[in-house]
């Protein structure tokens, strides 16, 4: 089994500045071999983007709805059925074994039955051949320990879905994914843990060297909550946009710099970061942030269940939001793609006498728009 070998400085080439308009950095053609600024970028840049959630859409393992157990997240499956739709990224979350390997999962432990008891292993400290050994295995023949979940009120479920698939390597999903897809890569960290300086550049050294040695020209970004983890990867490489992520202060942590969209405007300018990944929430309670935002010439794209809601989505739409992470990947995508279509349509279309003419109207109206928004702070209560 192939396991990358340790990552050294030197490993880690020296790219061009990524450009100053972060919506354009997001164009794959970009990405090449470094951005020259007298490059122009040749490729369409949507004006809203619509990013699949761990691929296709997150697992919840406790929710009724069955479109939330279909295919396992953050899989080469789920990434390739994001595809099928009128999407242009998908996010998921990489962390890196013991043995320097950046694979892909969301979860900081993995868990597994054994004795009739539930055992927990950090993933970061296992090796890469035994973190594959969890879930369906990939040689036939073969059977992996069944993989279970814990949940944060500390219910835990095995892993069920009504597609299972194979963990997988950061690699595997640069060689193994549609390439019409855009990365987000998410680097993952605990919250509960404090990492050295020496640790997050080994970590992040390894996840680079993948990138560069596998993109061949997708378009890739990169995103985090945790703070010096996006200030180090932007000092490491400036080819590829690194967006902070928050919660936007609707959870409070001790590193202040995680609680207002202030504060991540603040991070970003100070720090020649690209843009913001911000929970849907904390935008709708301040919205004026969007203009802060615009005016820092930052990127915004948010997250969060409310994303799941084609009203909220196109509500986001004609605030100038740049895109959004969604669970919902069928409905949310080709929503989106049907409302900028007609804008595009009517655009570009003109009657008889020079006027353009009427096209179909979005699916929501500024009077449902209108009614809609005033429910939106009922659903934000929900946890």
């Amino acid at each position: 089994m192939k396991v990358l070998k340790a990552v050294h400085v030197c490993d880690v080439p020296n790219l061009d500045q990524v450009p100053e308009n972060a919506a354009s950095a997001l164009c794959s053609s970009r990405f090449r071999a470094g951005v020259n600024d007298e490059e122009e970028c040749k490729c369409k840049i949507p004006k809203f983007l619509v990013m699949g959630h761990r691929g296709n859409g997150m697992n919840m393992l406790q929710s009724s709805d069955p479109r939330m157990k279909s295919i396992k997240e953050n899989s080469l499956l789920s990434f390739n059925e994001a595809a099928k739709f009128p999407i242009h990224f998908v996010e998921f979350d990489v962390q890196v074994t013991k043995d320097d390997c950046p694979v892909i999962y969301h979860d900081n432990f993995i868990l597994h039955e054994e004795k009739d008891a539930i055992v927990e292993n950090r993933v970061t400290e296992l090796t890469l051949a035994d973190f594959l050994s969890y879930g369906p295995q990939k040689l036939p023949g073969t059977e992996g320990k069944p993989i279970f979940r814990k949940l944060k009120d500390g219910r835990i479920f095995e892993w069920k879905v009504d597609q299972d698939a194979p963990l997988c390597t950061l690699e595997e999903a640069f060689q193994n994914v549609d390439r019409s897809l855009g990365f987000n890569v998410e680097l993952k960290f605990d919250d509960l843990v404090d990492y050295t300086e020496e640790e997050l550049s080994r970590i992040l050294k390894a996840i680079l060297k993948a990138v560069f040695e596998n993109a061949e020209g997708r378009a890739v970004m990169f995103s985090s909550f945790q703070p010096d983890a996006v200030l180090l990867i932007r000092k490491l490489q400036s080819a590829y946009p690194v967006y902070f992520l928050t919660n936007g202060g609707t959870e409070i942590y001790t590193d202040v710099r995680r609680n207002s969209l202030d504060d991540a405007i603040k991070l970003c300018v100070d720090n020649g970061l690209q843009g913001i990944v911000s929970e849907f929430r904390a935008v709708f309670r301040n919205p004026g942030a969007v203009a802060r935002i615009k005016e820092s010439k930052l990127s915004l794209i948010t997250y969060g269940q409310l994303n799941n809601v084609p009203e909220v989505v196109y509500m986001q739409y004609l605030m100038g939001i740049d895109g959004v992470i969604v669970d919902l990947v069928k409905e949310i995508s080709e929503s989106v793609s049907d409302v900028t279509q007609v804008e595009e349509e009517e655009k570009s279309s003109y009657g008889e006498d020079g006027k353009i003419e009427a096209k179909a109207k979005p699916q929501f109206s500024v009077e449902e728009l209108s009614f809609r928004m005033k429910v939106i702070p009922e659903l934000m209560i929900q946890p």
